[in-house]
């Protein structure tokens, strides 16, 4: 479907991309990932062809339709169903051209033409797509400027799903979405009916979503086959066999520079010499992975404040004189961590904002304790951050009085050490930006962070750091995010904003996911009766199905583990076989027909684990229909 071929894009004198080349198959669900600042967003303009590549041809069928969503958001008097609608540009022009039409044989075949583009149901199409992205009957008739840039954002999301190009390419999906609407749109990325290229950061959703992954690394890419989880294995197995061969090559390169020192003064040995010399010229050196040694957050650890730090007592929060919110009873003890879950626009952000301190009760009581610092996190700044200064003159500004180690010492927590430390924030990567508006809310070592939605910039490498250091933070977090790896990682408690208040959610991630799903789709519970169930059959049923998922991921952890066994097993056997001496003591003293019976019966039971692993997969993903 799409085939790129030695695509080398420059930009501002260094070089991006360098001669990349893949082929991406018809019909697939290619995710494009990389680390921040690695170039998957200059890539896919190269293929939407907003930016001209140096060198290399993108080539696809002729008559292909491409389609991209533009930087800027849909914007005027316009609804967006009539957004939507006119997206389909064949069908709004044959719709335009039917209505002046006075040739009734050309009028025929106006209609001929609407018949076969299935043209008739595209307004119930356009709204269903709405619907799914969070636009409720009213809203999909509201002028486009009455909402947000996030919401107009969706409306070009839906207008680009709704033209179904041949060739989908989304970059960055999910960051204006929320949880629900996420999941609603890998429902419909996994029927796609033709190809999609996908820039995303969301390890679930590129595991539900897509059947390759288009790895772009140091300007090269490269093409895996399955989810997100099947690419970190190849790529781990990829990790190890570098790292054998550049062992062996450095053995190598000793060899020939030890012969080559000891020879080259003999007459009768200097020609070898010489050869050897040119052999050890030409030894290119393996290149190593990428480790990024400012991939780093570290949040400073607050000192010890008694229970509760908040308590909510029936209390009511909004703006003006409305109450978006309301009757809230909740406490936050110094442990806690809990995931604010629900739509956007039913107040998550709203109870973030009051639980900072940057609301006040309307009616009802918040109590707090005098002495607790708050780290509240949004992506409001991020992008206030003053483009013109470095990280060390923004964190000088904030911690007044702090001696110049301090600063620097709060910076490195987050990776701005050195030159990143005197680097203009203009030219840092989104992700960095992100890290540093971190360093900054931490400064003095807050009781509790409050994150509204803080991984939107991050790459996925980031994002596992950042669980880790929120898991080995000792106070409290209340975090916002459509990430449900974050979620389910960072969270041990779920509370629920919707139809106007905030309650505990009783289960987890997985439980409210499939309280989501069991919705219609207009967003209300689907009738019990209709269904033939009634509600204790139903909460018994699902009590089965989350002890019949909790076996089968038992099992297919067990069948990772025992993959994981049998592969080293067959690492430690492969050495063997090529280098005797370096090799186990047991396995060296095997014959090579030993060896390769042994290894042969690895495989057999490599198999065997990978087919326990493939059911154990396939009937988790039958319970989650």
């Amino acid at each position: 479907m799409l085939n790129l071929t030695g695509v080398t894009v420059r930009l501002g004198g260094r070089t991006i991309i360098d001669d990349a080349t893949a082929k991406l198959p018809p019909r697939g669900r290619i995710g494009l990932i990389g680390r921040n600042g690695a170039g998957k967003s200059t890539l896919v303009r190269v293929i939407a062809g907003m930016l001209e590549a140096d060198n290399g041809t993108v080539a696809m069928p002729r008559g292909s339709r491409l389609g991209y969503i533009a930087q800027e958001a849909p914007a005027g008097l316009a609804t967006p169903f009539e957004t939507v609608l006119a997206a389909d540009t064949e069908r709004a022009a044959l719709m335009a051209e039917s209505e002046d039409c006075a040739d009734a044989h050309h009028l025929g075949e106006i209609h001929e033409r609407l018949i076969a583009i299935d043209a008739h149901s595209a307004p119930s199409r356009a709204a269903r797509i709405l619907v799914g992205l969070g636009f409720d009957e009213a809203a999909q008739h509201r002028p486009l400027d009455s909402f947000s840039g996030g919401w107009r954002m969706r409306v070009a999301l839906a207008s680009l799903l709704f033209s179904q190009p041949d060739l989908l390419l989304l970059d960055e999906p999910s960051n204006h979405l929320d949880l629900e609407a996420v999941l609603w749109l890998e429902d419909f990325l996994r029927t796609y009916p033709a190809t999609i290229l996908l820039v995303s950061h969301e390890r679930d959703f590129l595991n539900n979503v897509v059947d390759h992954i288009l790895h772009l690394s140091q300007g090269k890419l490269t093409l895996y086959p399955g989810g997100y989880d099947a690419f970190e294995r190849q790529r781990a197995e990829r990790q190890a066999q570098l790292a054998s061969a550049r062992v062996k090559q450095q053995a190598e390169r000793e060899r020939l520079q030890d012969y080559v020192a000891r020879n080259s003064a003999r007459a009768s040995t200097a020609k070898q010499a010489q050869s050897r010399a040119k052999a050890l010229a030409k030894l290119q050196p393996i290149a190593e992975m990428i480790d990024d040694p400012s991939l780093s957050f570290d949040f400073p650890n607050p000192d010890e404040l008694r229970p509760p730090l908040i308590t909510l007592d029936l209390a009511a929060v909004g703006y003006s004189e409305e109450p978006v919110l309301s009757r809230l009873n909740l406490r936050l003890d110094p442990d806690d961590r809990i995931a604010l879950l629900g739509r956007n626009g039913n107040g998550k952000t709203t109870l973030a904002r009051l639980l900072a301190a940057q609301l006040t009760p309307m009616a009802g009581a918040m109590n707090a304790s005098g002495k607790m610092r708050v780290g509240y996190f949004t992506q409001y700044q991020v992008e206030e951050l003053d483009r013109a200064e470095t990280p060390l003159q923004h964190m000088t500004v904030l911690m007044k009085g702090a001696t110049p180690g301090a600063v620097r010492a709060q910076l490195g927590r987050f990776g701005f050490s050195g030159a990143k430390a005197t680097t203009e924030v203009g030219k840092l990567s989104g992700g960095e930006r992100a890290r540093l508006a971190l360093a900054l809310i931490t400064r003095e070592a807050p009781h509790m962070l409050i994150l509204d939605e803080p991984t939107n910039h991050l790459d996925v490498d980031a994002r596992e750091a950042l669980i880790q250091a929120l898991n080995a933070y000792s106070g409290a977090v209340v975090i916002v995010s459509h990430d449900r790896h974050m979620l389910e990682m960072t969270a041990d408690r779920l509370v629920l904003v919707d139809s106007g208040t905030a309650k505990e959610f009783d289960g987890a991630i997985d439980d409210y996911i499939s309280f989501v799903l069991a919705k219609d789709p207009q967003g209300g519970r689907k009738d019990e009766a209709s269904r033939g169930v009634n509600k204790k059959d139903q909460r018994k049923a699902a009590a089965e199905a989350r002890e019949r998922g909790q076996e089968l991921r038992k099992a297919a952890r067990a069948a990772e583990a025992e993959l994981e066994r049998l592969q080293n097993q067959r690492s430690a056997v492969d050495h063997a076989m090529f280098d005797p001496n370096g090799a186990e003591p047991a396995l060296a003293k095997l014959t090579m027909t030993d060896l390769m019976k042994r290894r042969a019966d690895i495989e057999t039971k490599i198999e065997a684990a990978e087919l326990v692993w493939l059911g154990a997969s396939e009937a988790l993903e039958d319970i989650s229909v």
